[in-house]
């Protein structure tokens, strides 16, 4: 018996082959096994051989090898070594023939058949010196042979080709027979090959046989993820899981090689020494030196490997390009070609099969011979005009300690890419400021290196290591620097400080560079109160502030930076929103969507937070069309190289706007984009906002029951920890909010005394009542009418004050549901009609329907059916195309649907046909949608017509609809 382990996938590929096998002796006598290196064509293999025997047939096994290519009939009689020699002899004249006949074949045979390295020409010299009638002669003995084997060997007979493309000439040859001449018995050839690296003629013949039945083709594609992952690497996590499968792109090979190399603490396509990058090292073996320096080459320009490239690399330094360099590179590609080991791609260029392949051939490439290659390879790109981010790879590379011809290259390549890949010019300071002498003649370099570092990181979304390196910055400058370096640096820290939820830490170090003597320059002044202006309301109310910002606001009027005025209004605007002092929101929001507006894209280039500021401000003033105009901005500004931690609050804007407005399938969509980047980012106050705002969208777009919700909050109230801050106290609200429909009122009441504390004052003035009604309701459900009643009138005089509609309606939804706790639905169904009403005229869809729906089930129990119709179809229609889950599914828990008025004289079965006449359906239609015959539908039809007294579909049409709502 094989011995097998467990095979990975192929259960598509088994069961073809099972097929066969219970069945030899029938067409296809030969299965073609095709596919790239280390897809498991020689595991499918082994599989094949171990079923095969456990069927009862002798199994014979035969592998080629490049370096034994000049021996004839080299795999067949590898395979037919495995044989029984009393076998054989037993066989008698088959037997003897076929070892006579393909004796004399083979010393026929020249020892160095005329085949090109690849097996480009192999089968062209498999006869040079042999007589067609040795040749024949051999393969009619062989079909002699394998027929009496398959007749004497119980169930029948299987040989097994392996590495069939390394096959010698006359072993191609005789396949072809086999092909071309079906045996009669029961035996079954199964070749496994790769196709790139398969000769010409072999290919053909096996197609010839594909198209007249001979041969079976299964081609070997990738395994599926799940196979790898869950056969494979068992236990692994998803996120890695994922990453190594899309770099293997389904071979198991690569897969596991990079699973190996991974293993050892590598993070990309890397291979330990050894072990499975073994096997692929090995397909260089035969090359020559010419040959390995070219792979080596292509392995190191990876998507600059142009001929051009390749010629200057793999040329003597001391040589020109020449007609013969040129010639030999030529000569060396197509053996490459050949081989698979290298593919063109568009553009003229080479590259090696696969990055795993690219990896080994890279790595075991020795380090000197790298490093020359790469400095050569900087040399050729500068020679050609390329510019300093193509080049900046090969001079990292290449780089040994400090040269500054090569800092100077990396320090362009940095600028060039600061807007456009701030990733990658953060890599390129940091390669720089590693070989930067630590001398003081170089400390003013460093300090700016550092902090332009510290700049790119922080748009790339690495907040911490910005902030770290920014402390580092500002701790090494003198106490009476000047330069403007030390407020560019508390600046963008405090930004990191206040991102990351260090409001107290942003704020003292602000107000410390502030109160500095000298005092800051003017410009300097107005960087540092917006960050403060933006840190401060996270830690002290806005009225703490507001001086300051507006102070801000006249300094940068004064200097012509508009830029900075609109912040200064954005900040404005966003904190008075935030405390409910609405007219004078309304007045700066207007202020500085005109300011904002009147400025271009380059000008917001590096501050696009205003934008966000402005959408948050105006989602709180109910402004939904503006909010979403300006968070869409601020979105395209942010994409195109804006800081990466400012995406998920643009998102959560337009997110919020869409729950509100119930565009429920895109808000998810949204928030799961903001999720994905906060959660890179590092920030847990970020992370805690963002799944906070996803409870908002999940507990709307999920049905009654769903418990995502509840864990995203969860997971939000775990991110935000034991910290108090707006951002909180907004966590512990939607908490509230998820208790209250996960069931559980108690623990909903008291999450938002833990948002507001006892006397409520933390909750966000402007929406308070918003977060009220979630109070009232969780005393309502507990028989705490007394309760009820109070936070109900706190939030009717709260928005009073306000006069925002959604805030109005959440307040007489408190109200109604006081009196409906009290036992009085017709007053209860008053409040939440008017709420319904204050909701639409703000376009708050969302609140609208779910006041509708209420207010249906209050209206209904109050004793006025038809109203309550009517609201119920309204709410439940608006649920319904916002993709309300939740409130779709309360409305059939809270008033079902009446039936639809009908035709008079109709049974329920003749006005269901009639309805569907009425859509245009024609008799065989509506027979299978009813699940009846046409002839029973054409019944139904005769007696609706005798009934109605109309004569023709189109009438009927007309009269249904009449009736229908």
């Amino acid at each position: 018996m094989t011995d097998r382990t467990p095979l990975v996938g192929r259960e598509a590929e088994l069961d073809r082959l099972d097929a066969v096998l219970d069945g030899p002796g029938g067409p296809p006598g030969v299965v073609d096994l095709t596919g790239a290196a280390g897809i498991g064509k020689s595991r499918l293999l082994t599989e094949v051989c171990g079923r095969a025997e456990e069927r009862g047939l002798t199994v014979l096994r035969g592998r080629a090898t490049e370096y034994e290519r000049h021996i004839p009939f080299r795999v067949f009689g590898d395979a037919f070594a495995d044989l029984d020699p009393e076998l054989l002899r037993g066989l008698g004249a088959p037997g003897a023939a076929w070892a006579a006949s393909a004796g004399a074949a083979a010393d026929g045979i020249p020892a160095n058949p005329a085949v090109d390295p690849a097996g480009a020409g192999a089968g062209a010299g498999a006869g040079a010196g042999v007589s067609a009638v040795d040749r024949f002669a051999a393969h009619r003995a062989t079909a002699r042979l394998l027929t009496a084997l398959g007749g004497r060997t119980g169930a029948g007979l299987l040989i097994a080709l392996d590495d069939l493309h390394w096959a010698d000439p006359a072993s191609l040859e005789l396949l072809d027979h086999l092909v071309r001449h079906p045996l009669r018995a029961p035996v079954v050839i199964v070749v496994a090959r790769r196709d790139r690296q398969t000769a010409p003629s072999l290919a053909a013949a096996l197609t010839r046989g594909v198209d007249t039945g001979a041969v079976l083709r299964l081609d070997l594609g990738p395994l599926t993820e799940r196979a790898c992952v869950e056969q494979l690497a068992p236990g692994l996590p998803p996120d890695r899981a994922a990453r190594l499968y899309a770099a293997s792109e389904g071979n198991p090979l690569y897969f596991l090689t990079l699973l190996q190399g991974q293993g050892q603490g590598r993070s990309g396509p890397a291979l330990p020494p050894g072990g499975l990058g073994a096997l692929l090292l090995d397909e260089l073996t035969p090359l020559s030196a010419a040959q390995r320096r070219t792979a080596e080459a292509v392995a190191v320009l990876g998507d600059q490997a142009t001929p051009p490239l390749l010629l200057a690399l793999t040329e003597p330094a001391s040589a020109s390009a020449s007609a013969s360099g040129s010639e030999r590179l030529d000569a060396d590609l197509g053996v490459l070609a050949r081989r698979d080991l290298i593919r063109p791609r568009p553009g003229g260029v080479w590259s090696l099969r696969h990055p795993v392949l690219r990896a080994a051939v890279y790595e075991d490439t020795g380090p000197g011979r790298r490093a020359a290659l790469h400095r050569r390879a900087a040399a050729a790109l500068a020679a050609a005009g390329a510019p300093a981010t193509v080049r900046a790879h090969h001079v990292e590379r290449a780089l040994t300690g400090w040269e500054p011809e090569a800092a100077a290259v990396l320090l362009e390549a940095a600028e060039q890419s600061e807007t456009t890949a701030p990733a990658s010019c953060a890599h390129w300071l940091e390669v720089v400021l590693r070989v930067l002498p630590d001398t003081p003649g170089h400390a003013a370099r460093r300090r700016d290196l550092m902090l332009k570092r510290a700049r790119a990181l922080s748009v790339c979304g690495e907040l911490r290591a910005s902030r770290d390196l920014l402390h580092e910055v500002i701790a090494g400058l003198p106490a009476d620097d000047g330069s403007g370096v030390r407020a560019a640096a508390v600046t963008l820290c405090a930004s990191m400080e206040r991102h990351l939820g260090q409001y107290r830490a942003s704020v003292a170090l602000l107000r410390r560079a502030l109160s500095r003597r000298p005092a800051p320059a003017p410009a300097d002044a107005v960087a540092l109160g917006l960050e403060l202006g933006s840190s401060a309301p996270h830690a002290l109310p806005f009225p703490a502030v507001r001086a300051e910002v507006l102070r801000t606001l006249e300094l940068a009027r004064a200097l012509g930076n508009e830029p900075a005025a609109a912040g200064a209004l954005a900040v404005s605007a966003l904190g008075e929103a935030y405390e409910g002092n609405t007219a004078a929101a309304r007045e700066l929001a207007d202020r500085a969507a005109a300011c904002v507006d009147a400025l271009t894209d380059r000008d917001l280039a590096d501050q696009c937070e205003p934008l966000a500021r402005l959408g948050w401000a105006e989602f709180y003033l109910e402004r939904y069309e503006d909010a979403e105009r300006h968070a869409d901005r601020g979105l395209a500004i942010a994409r195109r190289g804006g800081p990466l931690h400012l995406l998920p609050h643009l998102l959560m804007c337009k997110a919020i706007v869409h729950t509100h407005a119930c565009r429920l399938p895109s808000a998810l969509d949204l928030v799961d984009e903001a999720e994905s980047i906060a959660r890179g980012i590092g920030s847990d106050e970020l992370l805690g906002l963002v799944l906070a705002n996803k409870a908002q969208v999940l507990i709307a777009a999920r049905p009654p029951g769903d418990v995502s919700a509840l864990a995203a909050a969860e997971e939000a109230v775990a991110a935000a920890g034991a910290r108090t801050s707006w951002w909180t106290s907004l966590v512990w609200c939607v908490m509230s909010y998820a208790a209250l429909h996960g069931g559980d009122p108690v623990r909903a009441r008291s999450a938002m005394l833990r948002a507001g504390g006892a006397d409520l004052a933390g909750l966000q003035p402007s929406m308070r009542p918003l977060f009220l009604e979630a109070l009232v309701t969780a005393a309502v459900t507990t028989g705490d009418l007394a309760g009820a009643q109070e936070w109900a009138a706190l939030a009717g005089r709260d928005a009073e004050r306000l006069g925002l509609p959604v805030q109005r309606a959440a307040a007489l939804r408190c109200a109604g549901q006081v009196l409906a706790g009290s036992g009085r639905p017709a007053a209860a169904a008053e409040r939440f009609a008017r709420a319904a009403e204050e909701a639409g005229r703000s376009g708050a869809v969302l609140w609208e329907a779910q006041s509708l729906l209420i207010g249906a089930s209050l209206t209904a129990e109050a004793g006025d059916p038809a109203t309550a119709s009517a609201m119920w179809r309204r709410g439940r229609r608006l649920a319904e195309s916002g993709g309300s889950l939740l409130l779709t599914g309360l409305a059939d828990l809270l008033l079902p649907p009446p039936p639809p008025p009908r035709v008079p004289g109709l049974t329920p079965r003749e006005h269901e046909i009639a309805t569907l006449v009425a859509e245009g359906l024609t008799t065989p239609a509506i027979a299978a949608r009813l699940y009846l015959s046409p002839r029973t539908v054409d019944t139904h039809l005769s007696h609706i017509f005798r009934k109605t007294g109309v004569t023709t579909r189109s009438a009927l049409a007309a009269l249904t609809a009449r009736h229908l709502p």
